[in-house]
């Protein structure tokens, strides 16, 4: 995001943490906060005492201060407040030590994602300091992207004329034996004791280990936390209790050389190898040890250092620690069903993780940040970039997590002030792998498309009813009995939307990369779905859905409707188009000739010259419809078919005229007088798109639930469409309101809200990218389409196997692979196919394709 000032960017908190790792964030103030590694989302999660601090000190004439490197918060907790956000929340133990300890006077927040910037403001100290952090994230490498780490290089300038002596400290609480639920008073918590701290020297860094060997090796909290940092004169307090107590050890440094840790022995209580030189007492029952480095620098006038600090984490005990639905067992809950950890079968422990860290720290960050590059020096803009590179702070959020054995799972969301109301702020948001949700996300099967690929094979290999139909959500762990025989809930029934979203699903993950043989494998599921969808709900072969319709909006839609209609209609031309793949022509006609009649009756029972319209039949729940109102969502099915090169499944014409009307009608600006009775996502003077409105009158007395709210992810969807019709006044209009929300002030950037935290839903922003630069890929055919980017402009690319960009060029367009391989057999740009002899590009390879 651009460069703004911690008291306009109170709500930024990006999230620092690999996939299914676990998260800490790092604040526009330059606090660390919501603390999330034990397993389980919770956005106050705590870890008093940990901080960032400074001592800058010069002989003559004499100057010696200490700085908490935090600026201090609003003075009421309460005037930075927005309805269902938390971000903005500072703990009472960071307002109390910034009472005590000087804190810095402001800072500024830069960053795209997944790396941050803030910049330390402080007249009163001779010297400049900055910090960057990031965590590793690397398109299509799930491993280097799932690494438990956090890391910060602070640069330092001296800005006098006088030489500085410092040293800058960070500080952790040992956090390990607690189990993430709650916020530890100070360093008293439950599972807190026999925590012990040791500092071991290796390498030219200084690590500070913390355990807890007094704990069962499966308890939820076991584990290890390790804080390291790369200067070569480290020193450590290993043990201690109150801020205080630090602030006071970095008064008390004197300066020495690196030589002189030849004279500091291992002590004879640490049996660790040699480097290691001392370690703390096991902590009383009940209570952890505070931890601290002070990494000391010094700097003649206009000099500048750098001193790199990590954050590394290995917590391997996941259970099912959330309460799912369908009531199978009463005493379902939190369970000891154990999960475990992905992350923690690559790593023996946390030192093991930090060892790496430092080893391939410059590897870590050149392929990082090639990826954010890729993005900042394309022709997408500013806004686009910094909202849609954060897409993947969702991925990486405790809204998905890996178990042991690689299976991938996402909740809807992480529990949150949206969810307070009904299931509490703690965990994760109904569980678990929601497929009418996940039918929006678009951003993880093109930036991770191996873990979306689990996802469709877990829908299939365990979700999946003998009878064909798939539940909306899996039961963990999925050698459980599964929801077939039940209620569900939300909504009770399997969802159609979410079965219908599983074969659109199904064939974007053979277009991206998934392969024939993987489709040959699972296309009896499809089938047996897809027949399972057409004999319940169509059981006339009319092309048209009847009856009840479970949905999204956790409720039963019902009649002719073009939510699950185009959804159905474009499943049908998946369905056709995976069949042609197989060779098998008698299927695919069968699937086509439902298509077009399914295409003509929907268009002509429900679009009324303006939009289209929910038809009810005889015997239809009223309750929950929105029969004539203008539904945002109506054309999420062309939305679809777009993505999948599936072309128009109604009018052209229609298509384009009702996006028009939804956002005519829709895109309200400005909410002060506007009564919402369901949760609040847009308010004040916000711009935001309203599920539904009834332009023309007709509310009915019970609408379509959710109908006044306003849902990111629909946005992004429509957003999305509307960019792929040409419509881009009206496809701006909707990202420019839901991006000015989400710009810091009032709402995380990082953190895109619907029921809970970092929601999945949102995930469909991804779209708006390749709309905007018109990428298609076709795997199958090795086919890439794009846009022609414009004169000396450039559109980033991300296919199976490889990533880069296309770039405007005198001589045509120039093709670059960054990472990976970059392989096609026909290039289209701008409607004007130039390259049909093949492309096959490695990491750092350029090749030029003649224009038309």
């Amino acid at each position: 995001m651009r460069s703004v000032p911690h008291t306009a960017g109170r709500h930024v908190a990006m999230p620092l943490g690999g996939i299914g790792t676990g998260n800490v964030a790092l604040c526009a103030d330059g606090a660390l906060r919501q603390w999330q590694l034990h397993n389980i989302g919770n956005h106050r999660g705590d870890l008093p005492n940990s901080f960032f601090a400074v001592r800058i000190a010069q002989w003559e004439p004499p100057f010696n201060a200490v700085r908490v490197l935090q600026a201090a918060p609003a003075a009421d907790p309460e005037s930075t407040r927005t309805p269902m956000m938390s971000d903005d929340v500072v703990p009472q133990w960071q307002r109390d030590l910034l009472l005590r300890a000087s804190g810095i006077q402001g800072t500024t927040f830069s960053g795209t994602y997944p790396f941050a910037e803030v910049t330390y403001h402080d007249d009163t100290l001779p010297v400049e300091i900055r910090l960057e952090a990031f965590t590793p994230m690397v398109p299509l490498d799930v491993e280097r992207s799932s690494i438990p780490t956090a890391m910060f290089t602070f640069t330092i300038t001296n800005t006098d004329t006088i030489a500085v002596h410092g040293w800058l400290g960070g500080t952790v609480q040992n956090p390990v034996g607690q189990d993430g639920t709650m916020p530890p008073a100070g360093v008293h918590a439950p599972g807190y004791g026999g925590n012990t701290n040791r500092v071991r020297r290796e390498d030219g860094w200084t690590a500070l280990i913390m355990d807890n060997h007094a704990i069962a090796p499966d308890a939820p909290g076991a584990g290890q936390f390790v804080l390291s940092a790369d200067a070569p004169s480290t020193t450590a307090l290993p043990q201690w209790t109150h801020a205080e107590q630090f602030i006071d050890f970095l008064r008390s440094r004197q300066p020495f050389a690196p030589q002189d840790w030849a004279h500091m022995p291992p002590t004879s209580a640490d049996h660790q190898p040699s480097g290691s030189w001392a370690q703390a007492g096991p902590s009383p029952e009940g209570a952890t040890w505070n931890g601290g480095l002070a990494a000391q620098f010094d700097l003649a006038p206009g000099e500048t250092t750098t001193v790199r600090f990590a954050m590394t984490w290995h917590f391997p005990n996941r259970y099912v620690n959330f309460t799912q639905f369908g009531g199978i067992r009463p005493e379902w809950g939190p369970t000891r069903f154990w999960l475990g950890n992905h992350y923690a079968t690559q790593y023996p422990d946390a030192l093991a993780v930090s060892r790496r860290v430092h080893a391939q720290w410059e590897e870590l960050e050149r392929d990082s940040r090639a990826w954010v590059d890729t993005l900042a020096g394309s022709s997408l803009g500013t806004d686009a970039v910094e909202h849609l590179a954060a897409q993947v702070a969702i991925v990486r959020s405790p809204s998905f997590f890996r178990t042991a054995d690689g299976g991938f799972f996402g909740f809807e969301g992480v529990q949150g002030e949206s969810t307070t109301m009904w299931s509490g702020d703690v965990g994760g948001s109904c569980p678990l792998n929601c497929t009418h949700v996940f039918t929006y996300s678009q951003g993880l099967a093109k930036l991770f498309p191996e873990l979306e690929r689990n996802m469709r094979e877990c829908e299939f290999d365990v979700m999946q009813a003998p009878e064909g139909f798939i539940p909306h959500r899996v039961i963990s762990p999925t050698y459980l009995p599964q929801l077939w025989d039940r209620p569900i809930g939300g909504p009770l029934e399997p969802a159609l939307d979410g079965m219908l979203g599983t074969v659109l699903k199904t064939y974007r993950e053979v277009r991206t990369g998934a392969g024939q043989q993987w489709l040959e494998r699972y296309w009896p599921n499809v089938e047996r779905l897809l027949t399972y969808i057409a004999r319940t709900w169509d059981a006339e072969g009319t092309g048209v859905l009847h009856g009840i319709q479970p949905s999204t909006h956790d409720i039963d839609l019902a009649g002719v409707n073009p939510f699950m209609g185009t959804l159905w209609l474009a499943a049908l031309r998946a369905g056709e188009e995976m069949a042609r793949l197989r060779g098998n022509d008698e299927v695919a006609a069968r699937w086509r000739d439902w298509f077009e009649r399914g295409s003509v009756a929907y268009d002509e029972q429900l679009f009324t010259g303006e939009h289209y319209v929910q038809v009810l039949e005889d015997g239809d729940p009223r309750e929950f419809q929105w029969e004539g109102g203008c539904l945002s969502d109506q054309l999420i099915g062309q939305w679809w078919a777009h993505t999948l090169d599936l072309g128009y499944i109604l009018p052209e014409e229609h298509v384009r005229t009702a996006l028009r009307s939804v956002v005519r009608h829709n895109l309200k600006r400005g909410f002060e007088d506007f009564v919402n009775p369901y949760r609040v996502y847009a308010d004040g003077a916000d711009t935001g798109l309203l599920m539904c409105s009834w332009p023309d009158g007709g509310r009915p007395a019970v609408p379509t639930r959710y109908c006044d709210e306003v849902w990111t992810g629909i946005e992004y969807q429509v957003a999305a469409h509307c960019l792929m019709e040409g419509l881009e006044e009206q496809g701006n209009a909707i990202l420019d309101g839901l991006w000015a929300r989400y710009d810091g002030r009032r709402r995380n950037p990082y953190n895109e809200i619907e029921c809970g935290d970092h929601y999945v839903r949102a995930l469909a922003g991804w779209s708006v990218l390749e709309a905007r630069t018109g990428q298609r890929w076709d795997a199958v055919t090795r086919s890439l389409t794009l846009a022609a980017p414009p004169s000396g402009g450039a559109w980033p690319i991300l296919l199976d196997e490889g990533w880069g960009e296309v770039r405007a060029a005198d001589s045509g367009f120039e093709v670059t692979c960054v990472r990976g391989v970059l392989a096609f057999d026909v290039l289209t740009l701008g409607g004007n196919v130039l390259a049909t002899d093949g492309v096959r590009l490695h990491a750092g390879e350029s090749r030029t394709v003649p224009g038309p």
